[in-house]
């Protein structure tokens, strides 16, 4: 069973950085999307950055330039490093996957999350001014 561990989320302030990790076990998939989704308090989760297996990237455009999703394989963990923190960015952050690559390029559409099969329990990333 695939199994989904995030942490690394905290307190920090405006201007500041936070690398969020997530462990993954059992992914077994030959191909697949994983993604950083976030959601704050009264508003939809949304997407906020993919990558597949062969390293392909997609952001979201509010964290463009910011943010910067990464995996490594050898030890099955996904990264999301995150500069320049705004309050904006302050939310839950989880991290999915799913065995269809083609989603990583959906990661931009509304409502895409609820179609990734795998979820992790989220870490909670607050930005102070």
């Amino acid at each position: 069973q695939v199994m989904l561990v995030e942490s690394g989320g905290g307190s920090v302030q405006a201007g500041g950085s936070l690398r969020l990790s997530c462990a993954v076990s059992a992914l077994t998939y030959k191909t697949y999307s994983m993604a950083w989704f976030r959601q704050a308090p009264g508003k939809e989760r949304e997407g906020v950055a993919s990558i597949d297996d062969s390293g392909r990237t997609i952001y979201a455009d509010s964290v463009k330039g910011r943010f910067t999703i990464s995996q490594d394989n050898a030890n099955n963990i996904l990264y999301l490093q995150m500069n320049s923190l705004s309050t904006e960015d302050t939310a839950m952050y989880y991290c999915a996957a799913d065995p269809r690559r083609s989603l990583m390029t959906s990661i931009r559409v509304p409502g895409v999350f609820n179609v990734f099969k795998h979820w992790g329990q989220g870490t909670q990333v607050t930005v102070s001014s």
